[in-house]
C-alpha cells in the first residue's frame, strides 16, 4: 500500500473507530458462516493483515486464537491497541514484505484489503501471506455482485475494486494450491486459500 494511502487511513482512523462495535458483530457473523468449512478451534496462531482498528482481531481472540494485527497506518494501530489490550500489533506493509518468518502463523486473514490494491500489489500480498501461513489464508472481500452504493464509494476511494471483482477466485487460484469461496453476504465472500508448498 502506498505511503500516502497509509497516511490517509491514519487520518481517518477515528471515523473507523466509531464503527468498531458494528464491525465486530459483522466479523462474528462472517466467521460463523465460514466455520461450516473451517474449524477454527483446530488452530492456535493467526495474523490479521490490514487489521485497521482491530475489530476482526477482537473476534479472533474470542475464538481462542493468538492474534497478531498488522497495518501500515499508525493511526489505525493506535486505535487497535486501545481496543485490544495486550495484543501484538505491528506496523508493516504486506506489499513490501512482513517481518515474520516462513510459516509463522497457522492462519492468516485479510479483510477488505485485496480490492483496494492493484493487481501487482495483490500478487505480492498473496505471495507474502502464503509465505507466512501454514494452513489457510482467508480473504474476506467483495464477490462479483455489485451494488450502486459500493460502486460509487469504491470509485471515490480509487482502489482496484472494478478489476478485482471480475473474478477474484480465479485470480487467487494463480497464487494458491486451492481456493474455496463461501458467500458471507450478498456482495461478500470468504475466500479460503491453501498456501502452495513453495
Amino acid at each position: 500500500m502506498k505511503l500516502k494511502i497509509a497516511g490517509l487511513f491514519s487520518l481517518i482512523a477515528p471515523v473507523y473507530g466509531f464503527f468498531f462495535g458494528y464491525q465486530k458483530r459483522h466479523y462474528k457473523e462472517i466467521l460463523e458462516g465460514a466455520s461450516c468449512q473451517l474449524d477454527f478451534s483446530q488452530y492456535k496462531t493467526c495474523v490479521d493483515v490490514g487489521c485497521g482498528t482491530g475489530a476482526l482481531c477482537s473476534v479472533l481472540r474470542r475464538k481462542g486464537l493468538d492474534v497478531t494485527g498488522v497495518d501500515p497506518a499508525r493511526g489505525m494501530l493506535q486505535i487497535a491497541s486501545r481496543n485490544n489490550k495486550g495484543m501484538e500489533f505491528v506496523q508493516a506493509s504486506v506489499v513490501k514484505g512482513l517481518p515474520f518468518g516462513d510459516k509463522s502463523f497457522d492462519i492468516s486473514f485479510a479483510s477488505y484489503v485485496a480490492h483496494g490494491l492493484n493487481k501487482e500489489e495483490r500478487r505480492a500480498m498473496y505471495a507474502e501471506m502464503g509465505r507466512i501461513t501454514k494452513y489457510f489464508v482467508l480473504m474476506i472481500d467483495y464477490n462479483e455482485n455489485r451494488s450502486p452504493f459500493v460502486s460509487v464509494v469504491e470509485w471515490l476511494e480509487g482502489g482496484d475494486y472494478f478489476n478485482f471483482i471480475k473474478n477474484p477466485r480465479s485470480e487467487m487460484q494463480e497464487a494458491f494450491a486451492d481456493v474455496r469461496a463461501v458467500d458471507v453476504g450478498p456482495r461478500a465472500a470468504c475466500y479460503m486459500c491453501v498456501p502452495s508448498d513453495g
